[in-house]
Formats: C-alpha cells, sequence, structure tokens
C-alpha cells in the first residue's frame, strides 16, 4: 500500500484541526510544525487501520449489491417444466 499523502490544502486543514483541537479540547496549545510532524506520525502509524475499515466496509457493501443483483436475476426466471 502506498503511504497515505495529503495534497498542501488537505494538509493545512487536518493541522489546523488538530491544532483547534489541542487548544480546546487539551488546553495545550500545538504550533503548526509540531501538528504537521502528529499529522504525519498518525498517518503511518494509524492511516492503514483506518484505510483497511474503509475497504472492508466497500467489500461489505459490494457484496450486499452483489447480492441483491444476483436475486433480481432470478426473480427474472419463468416457470418451466422442469424443477430445480
Amino acid at each position: 500500500m502506498e503511504t497515505i499523502r495529503f495534497d498542501d490544502q488537505e494538509k493545512a486543514l487536518l493541522v489546523a484541526k488538530l491544532q483547534r483541537y489541542f487548544t480546546e479540547e487539551l488546553k495545550q496549545p500545538i504550533g503548526r510544525f509540531d501538528a504537521e510532524f502528529l499529522l504525519d506520525f498518525l498517518s503511518e502509524e494509524l492511516g492503514a487501520y483506518y484505510y483497511n475499515r474503509g475497504v472492508a466496509d466497500a467489500q461489505a457493501v459490494l457484496t450486499a449489491k452483489a447480492a441483491d443483483l444476483a436475486d433480481a436475476v432470478w426473480q427474472l426466471e419463468r416457470p418451466t417444466e422442469f424443477k430445480r
């Protein structure tokens, strides 16, 4: 898997969210540089877990849709003298 990377605009938004969280919730201001390092650390160490959860969720949706499609195809079947 590739390393998760954000463009400059996304990274700036995420850094600002980290800074706001630290200031408002932890009452501990954090500078932009430290917030960027924290974001990089979280992305490298935890990002794959979130990514894999997203992949699993997508797989579950795909499996459910495939089952719906299979049911829809079976509903097209017409009665015949042959029984299955």
